[in-house]
């Protein structure tokens, strides 16, 4: 039987969800932490926990189709719920980042999306699926605030309940795998990622060398930069899109 642990510090909640699920933890069993002391973002980037933010991993099984598309699955159906819920003008940086992308403002990161997967000793393998959302900062004056980075109490108030964030972040993850155990998942999944994709006509680099436009994204879900007259499939490294001067 799924099951919770809550903490009010760890160091991370993937790796706790990590040694569960090699442990054979079912599918839907979550770690939850008020703060953590060592969070990790996608390429082992720092993710700068502080209280009053939505730290959640939850482990799942690995989808049957696209599982390779599982971030960027989960990254859209959460969006999705935000822009349903809040109204705010969301959007998707490739391939795991939630951004707020409002009129008069710079594009500013609300939460990341981070997917590993792990061999379980029943056979088979088990992904667990990070989630990080900036609901509320606890310094006014900005201290344990990232450069770049939003919170929900910027543009929502009152500001939601962590625990009603929580369900809203596992109930898009589990939708998300169940999506892609579908025949049709995987284009659809590519679809909506489309329609949310942010940057799209703009400039950008991957890891700080390839330069070229954003085209959109393959039915893969690989980003395609336009550079140089070619079209170049990009499925993995670290995008940086330039804001428009």
């Amino acid at each position: 039987m799924a099951s919770r642990e809550w903490y009010e510090e760890l160091p991370s909640t993937q790796a706790r969800a990590l040694e569960l699920a090699r442990g054979g933890a079912p599918a839907g069993t979550r770690v939850v932490a008020g703060r953590q002391s060592a969070g990790r973002g996608r390429l082992d980037h720092r993710w700068s926990s502080p209280s009053g933010g939505l730290y959640l991993s939850i482990v799942l099984a690995v989808p049957d189709r696209g599982a390779t598309l599982l971030p960027l699955a989960v990254a859209a159906r959460w969006t999705s719920a935000l822009r349903r819920r809040f109204s705010l003008p969301l959007a998707i940086k490739w391939p795991n980042d939630l951004f707020v992308v409002g009129p008069g403002r710079s594009a500013r990161k609300l939460g990341g999306v981070l997917v590993d997967r792990v061999a379980a000793p029943t056979g088979g393998g088990a992904a667990v699926v990070g989630i990080g959302l900036n609901v509320e900062f606890p310094s006014a004056g900005g201290a344990d605030r990232p450069d770049g980075a939003a919170a929900l109490a910027d543009w929502v108030r009152p500001v939601p309940p962590l625990a009603e964030m929580e369900e809203v972040a596992a109930e898009a993850a589990e939708s998300a795998a169940g999506q892609l155990a579908t025949s049709r998942g995987p284009a659809e999944v590519v679809r909506a990622c489309r329609g949310l994709l942010y940057g799209v006509g703009g400039w950008a680099r991957v890891d700080g060398t390839l330069r070229g436009r954003i085209e959109g994204l393959d039915d893969d879900g690989a980003l395609i930069l336009e550079t140089g007259g070619a079209r170049v499939p990009i499925r993995a490294g670290d995008l940086r899109v330039e804001e428009p001067s």
